[in-house]
């Protein structure tokens, strides 16, 4: 499997490329912005795996993913935010968003699971790992969330959580009903502003609610099978 790491800390970078190469099988090389990302993806016929930071000088992860995923058909993609682990409110089973300090174990396991993953398969993310990464990152604009034909899109303002919409419903309930999808494929559009702002509690305040919604439901279908 062939990886690229966009990364502008050297030391850092280095220490990712000699990890991967350290513990795996996997070609791995590293570069240090959006734009010699691009130069790279014009002189190789393949990329499975990108792992880069979300937001640094010279790089926009979100914007990077979009435009690579174009060029390389069943690229996989991890995010390195710049917020602390510390800071992380929600823990998620099999997370693609690595802040630091890295896991390493946690990295090696998705990069594992990316292996796995079939070449014509989605991108998929846990949507409230997406959600709190936007959140933490006080991101503006509106995530888009998609799943089996089910759309849906969050609009944030300055890290929080403002309205939540999908085909039938919207604020509160939306936004359940996409926590409810778990894995979806998502873009984030930093321009759309909320037609309106439905929801005023705290961003992780109403993912924990959210979450524990669903656990009566999913107990309720297990009695019913």
């Amino acid at each position: 499997m062939q990886l690229l790491i966009v990364h502008r800390d050297p030391e850092l970078g280095e220490a990712l490329v000699q990890m991967v190469k350290g513990y795996t099988h996997h070609h791995c090389q590293i570069v240090t912005s959006d734009t010699a990302a691009m130069e790279w993806a014009r002189r190789h016929q393949r990329c499975e795996l990108l792992l880069t930071q979300l937001e640094a000088e010279g790089i926009n992860g979100l914007a990077l993913g979009s435009a690579l995923s174009e060029i390389f058909s069943g690229l996989q993609v991890l995010f390195f935010p710049s917020y602390s682990a510390e800071d992380r409110r929600l823990e998620v089973t099999d997370t693609k968003i690595f802040p630091e300090p890295i896991e390493g174990d946690d990295l090696l396991g998705a990069i594992d699971r990316a292996e796995k993953t079939s070449s014509d398969a989605p991108d998929l993310f846990h949507v409230v790992d997406v959600l709190q990464m936007c959140c933490l990152s006080r991101r503006g604009g509106a995530v888009q969330m998609v799943k089996e034909g089910k759309s849906g899109l969050v609009y944030l303002r300055n890290g929080k959580i403002v309205h939540a919409e999908t085909t039938a419903t919207r604020g509160r309930d939306a936004l359940f009903e996409m926590v409810a999808w778990k894995y979806v494929e998502f873009a984030y559009e930093r321009t759309v502003r909320a037609p309106l702002e439905t929801i005023t509690a705290p961003w992780d305040e109403i993912l924990i609610e959210a979450i524990a919604s669903e656990k009566p439901e999913t107990e309720s279908r297990r009695q019913s099978a």
